[in-house]
């Protein structure tokens, strides 16, 4: 009698998808015998397709569960493009999975599931983290890397007091990168930047995302490159986020962005980066030299300072700054600089940045080959840094730097780039380097250069 039942309640249950794939899919069946006749079960292969909703695939799956012993769920895919939510559901039995005339065994699955990971499939039939290959994003990929930072995410607001008066309040965003409470966020969010020398405000209130409030005490903060660090205590280790690493970065990547944007805490946007090396002059920035990623993810007031986050959830970037008059241009500091900026703050209390008084541009091929169209003596080089311009009374003009010259050595070592010297040169001021130009007509000079501190006023 229960074998019986059993193919009844099969044969109803086909029915019942037939009658929903009528109205909203198709329904194709195939038989097909191993000797010609079609009949014996011994050699038949049954196969039943239905597209059908998510619904209805919870519901065929777990009835198929109840009705064939060992029955699990396989979802083939779908070669057409099917609306959301529908694909192919094949129902098949081979010949190896009969006997005595009832089928023993029978196989669903998800297609991007392969059947080893069936039980990790949630009670709702949605799958779990499976990706179809290395690299590929899932549905939870974003919200995981969110996840894996968002309790590490503050809120920071700080007032600046005259007399008991609140003269102005800022409201910014933070991330807790040590469970002894070490914060990372924006200089401009602790900083009074409207006096003549920026100032720390008067009071720091820090917030976290379940709700506890401390006070927060600016341990130092970088104006130049718009980055602070704050410091709270509690009895209990703090959520943290870990450090990633920017230069991993390419244009394309996805990048999700965490804050508290016009005090609407526990915030997520996502979007790509748009460029790992924005400089500072690009955005009619002067000063220092800086480079920023920029990226499309949404930056409002009150995300400055909020963590740039990859789908692996390592902080790659602080939110720094957006442009108001465009959509999809938010613009972060690189982890990488950021991590340098916090090993000055522990080694000499301030970001030390050596100035030699030089403007640089970086050589390429195409480059060099217009500028000896312009003038044949340019010299002979294949890459290097280009210096059009010499600050007087620099300690480029005192080492003997002239405009025109191409730097292709500095510190005994080649480069192509100025991010190469800056690198080389770290924080070392005072410290003699020797630099191997070359002039107009191939002409090769050794200059010796002595950097000084940078003025935070130039």
């Amino acid at each position: 009698m229960l074998r019986a039942a059993r193919p009844r309640r099969a044969g109803a249950l086909l029915l019942a998808a037939a009658a929903a794939a009528s109205s909203s899919g198709a329904l194709a069946y195939d038989r097909r015998g191993g000797d010609g006749d079609g009949e014996a079960f011994s050699t038949t292969t049954t196969a039943v397709r239905i597209s059908a909703s998510s619904p209805l695939r919870r519901a065929l799956s777990s009835a198929a569960s109840g009705i064939l012993p060992g029955g699990s769920a396989h979802l083939l895919p779908s070669p057409l493009p099917l609306g959301e939510g529908f694909s192919f559901l094949n129902f098949f039995t081979s010949a190896s999975n009969w006997s005595a005339g009832f089928p023993t065994q029978n196989s669903f699955a998800s297609a991007s599931v392969p059947p080893t990971n069936l039980s990790n499939q949630s009670s709702d039939g949605n799958s779990d983290d499976s990706k179809c290959c290395p690299g590929c994003i899932n549905r939870n990929t974003i919200a995981k890397a969110a996840a894996a930072v968002g309790p590490a995410v503050v809120n920071i607001s700080s007032t600046q007091e005259t007399h008991g008066w609140v003269l102005e309040k800022s409201i910014g965003s933070g991330t807790i990168i040590d469970p002894d409470g070490t914060i990372l966020t924006c200089a401009h969010v602790v900083l009074d930047f409207q006096s003549t020398k920026p100032i720390l405000r008067g009071k720091v209130s820090v917030t976290l995302q379940d709700g506890r409030e401390f006070e927060g005490t600016v341990l130092n903060a970088d104006r130049h490159s718009d980055i602070a660090v704050v410091k709270i205590k509690s009895k209990t280790p703090l959520p943290s986020a870990n450090l990633g690493s920017s230069s991993k970065l390419r244009p394309g990547d996805w990048v999700v962005a965490l804050g508290c944007p016009l005090s609407l805490q526990n915030t997520v946007t996502a979007g790509i980066v748009s460029c790992v090396d924005r400089k500072s002059s690009d955005l009619g920035l002067g000063g220092i030299r800086r480079e920023y990623l920029q990226t499309d993810c949404a930056i409002n007031k009150g995300n400055s300072g909020g963590p740039l986050v990859n789908l692996d959830g390592e902080i790659v970037g602080v939110n720094v700054m957006k442009v108001w008059a465009a959509d999809g241009l938010s613009f972060a500091v690189p982890i990488d600089s950021i991590v340098k900026i916090v090993e000055n703050f522990k080694k000499n209390g301030r970001v030390v940045r050596p100035w030699l008084g030089l403007k640089m541009l970086d050589l390429n091929p195409m480059i060099i080959a217009q500028l000896k169209e312009r003038s044949s003596s340019f010299p002979d080089v294949k890459n290097g840094v280009l210096v059009p311009m010499v600050t007087p009374g620099s300690p480029a003009e005192h080492a003997g730097f002239r405009p025109g010259d191409v730097v292709v050595e500095f510190d005994g070592k080649l480069v192509e780039s100025i991010k190469e010297i800056i690198d080389i040169m770290g924080d070392k001021v005072g410290v003699p380097f020797k630099v191997l130009v070359k002039r107009a007509s191939n002409v090769t000079v050794s200059l010796t250069v002595i950097p000084e501190e940078a003025d935070s006023s130039r």
